[in-house]
């Protein structure tokens, strides 16, 4: 493997890592998943399955484990999906090995603490790779290995990017499209995830499609009116990267996001939730940021907010309930615009 032609890497041997990596074998390109656990690497290589994340489902044959992250590196397109939290750390660490022309594709959805950097920046800060972009869409790892029909972005400011990312995944049952709004596309995948919480907290409380619905409306105009301050393209919001990503994250139990926000609703804490899951949710982290990016920009954003409190700061969810349905009438598109509820004179 020696030639960097021959083989494509994928970093982060997840659900989502596994899952790609498989997609791109199906293609008949040969790939090197890297892991960090040895003993990860070697139940791939010797059962061709991923038990902690995959249960049961079979893995490509032309995947090759790895933990050696040099070897994975020489690969001439790389795909990322880490965890944000170890996102920087593992770029950092690739950034000793690759070179400029290679191709680097984030597959991870976040806005990095504090920094509020996209994953995308985060590669060009880390590493001395100029062509880089990142796969986002409706995309249940799990429905994705049981071959149920989808699609997903590519998005890059290079076309050579684009056009790479969807030679190595498109097929009948896994449809890519191409974007140059790497901003837009990167910014809706990771704010969906606080939506999505949300989202199972209604479930987790008993609500039903109604409020979920009206919940995932109000919060798409949230997204949007923080976007505007990114430039971002409008229509990105209503396409698969947008619209497409909240419906399925904002209603599947599949979703780790909405099992997060369910097991909430349900009456119990984020502490023994988490504890539960072997799964990465990355909206807990993602509420930090769209909250400070809020204040930042003086965005009023009610249901960022209420997430926010509930799962940093302790806020019930009887008060962040009672918070976001007592707020002042005003017109739908114009917040300002805020109408007196007064009883009629006697």
């Amino acid at each position: 493997m020696s030639n960097s032609q021959e083989f494509i890497s994928v970093l982060g041997a997840g659900s989502w890592g596994s899952c790609l990596a498989h997609r791109i074998a199906i293609k008949g390109y040969p790939v090197t998943l890297w892991m960090r656990r040895e003993e990860q690497a070697e139940e791939i290589r010797t059962t061709r399955r991923n038990s902690r994340y995959l249960g049961d489902y079979e893995l490509h044959p032309g995947i090759t484990p790895t933990t050696d992250l040099k070897e994975a590196a020489k690969a001439k397109i790389i795909v990322i999906a880490v965890p944000s939290k170890g996102f920087r750390a593992t770029s950092r660490e690739l950034g000793d090995y690759v070179k400029p022309d290679q191709i680097l594709l984030s597959a991870t959805k976040g806005i990095e603490p504090k920094t509020y950097l996209r994953m995308s920046q985060i590669l060009k800060e880390e590493t001395a790779c100029l062509k880089i972009g990142v796969i986002s869409g409706p995309n249940l790892a799990l429905e994705v290995m049981q071959e149920h029909p989808t699609a997903t972005i590519i998005a890059s400011r290079f076309d050579e990017v684009v056009e790479a990312g969807m030679r190595i995944f498109n097929a009948n049952l896994f449809r890519t499209y191409g974007s140059h709004d790497i901003v837009g596309v990167e910014m809706a995948g990771a704010l969906k995830n606080v939506l999505a919480i949300a989202s199972g907290m209604i479930s987790g409380l008993g609500y039903g499609a109604n409020t979920r619905a009206f919940l995932i409306t109000r919060g798409l105009s949230e997204l949007i009116r923080l976007g505007m301050h990114y430039d971002i393209d409008p229509m990105t919001m209503s396409g698969l990267a947008g619209v497409g990503d909240i419906f399925v994250t904002c209603s599947s139990e599949k979703s780790r996001n909405f099992r997060v926000g369910k097991s909430l609703g349900e009456g119990n804490t984020l502490e023994e939730t988490l504890k539960a899951m072997n799964q990465v949710a990355e909206g807990v982290r993602t509420a930090q940021a769209a909250y400070d990016l809020a204040q930042k920009f003086g965005e009023t954003l009610p249901i960022v907010e209420a997430t926010y409190h509930i799962l940093h700061k302790g806020l019930p969810l009887t008060q962040a309930q009672m918070l976001l349905l007592g707020r002042p009438m005003h017109y739908e598109h114009n917040p300002k615009r805020i109408i007196r509820d007064e009883l009629p004179p006697k």
